[in-house]
């Protein structure tokens, strides 16, 4: 039995879509923390179960019966470390004979301070002796497309990742190679996975796509850092989640969410979505 956590986020969904295309319902446990708000994953006839990581009593009951668990990420930026040991240590009392982690690119290394509680998490799962495979995620192509609206009312990219190149990929490439993992599980265990997209680009070159398919006049315009929190704190950012993305951008602009080594196609068995796909659906 396949468990996925935070099964009513975008990813946990998507990675469900994905592994119904090649597994029935009855295999797969949807991992929710407020079962009334999960009514289209019970219509899939997938098992939904509370699982909420502040509330570690809900885990144990959670994982039981369970053999792959993915662990995805919480969105909790400070709390991730204390939410994500609640679910390694429920996933060992259920000895899962797999636990799937969403990380972020390069995370051992990388000085993002989105970065940290990811390397932490890594280092806990290892500790643990939990047979894992560690997904470290590029940036999904949707941080940006998702934002789309407002580029075309202002006709600017706004970012603080100077020449900075993103390896990104869609949101549906990351959770299909989850899906991957968890179908196929003695081919990963003990893996690291650096994954990202096969074509990278620069803000700048993000606002000539949109330029391009929309033939509306759009640039890249780049801010200091400290001038980018400011600006996220003026559309209703609290200051911790504002300096967090722009501490992301400038270590950007250093490459740390660029990556070439394709190891996301070859999990996928086809090349990653290219932007300007990204780019017309969000458009569309």
């Amino acid at each position: 039995m396949i468990a996925i956590t935070g099964a009513n986020g975008q990813l946990g969904q998507l990675v469900i879509h994905s592994l119904l295309q090649q597994t029935d319902a009855a295999n797969i446990v949807a991992l929710v923390r407020n079962p009334d708000n999960a009514g289209s994953l019970t219509a899939l006839g997938i098992e939904v179960r509370q699982a909420d990581y502040n509330q570690p009593q809900t885990l144990t009951a959670a994982l039981a019966g369970v053999q792959q668990l993915l662990l995805i990420s919480s969105s909790e930026v400070g709390q991730r470390v204390e939410q994500h040991q609640a679910v390694i240590d429920a996933a060992s009392q259920a000895q899962v004979s797999l636990l799937v982690y969403t990380s972020i690119l390069k995370a051992d290394r990388n000085p993002m301070l989105l970065a940290q509680e990811h390397k932490i998490t890594e280092q806990r799962i290892q500790q643990s002796g939990l047979p894992a495979v560690i997904l470290r995620n590029g940036w999904y192509s949707e941080n940006y497309t998702g934002n789309i609206a407002a580029v075309l009312n202002t006709g600017s990219v706004v970012g603080a990742a100077a020449d900075g190149v993103f390896s990104t990929a869609s949101r549906q490439d990351y959770a299909a190679a989850a899906a991957q993992v968890l179908l196929h599980p003695h081919s990963h265990i003990g893996q690291t996975y650096e994954l990202a997209g096969d074509q990278g680009f620069t803000l700048a070159g993000y606002a000539a796509e949109i330029a391009r398919q929309t033939a509306d006049a759009v640039s890249y315009r780049n801010l200091e850092q400290a001038e980018y929190v400011a600006l996220l704190q003026q559309f209703g950012l609290p200051q911790g989640f504002a300096a967090a993305l722009a501490d992301a951008e400038a270590c950007a602009a250093e490459g740390w969410l660029a990556d070439d080594s394709q190891t996301l196609s070859r999990l996928l068995g086809r090349p990653t979505t290219p932007l300007a796909d990204s780019v017309r659906q969000a458009l569309s």
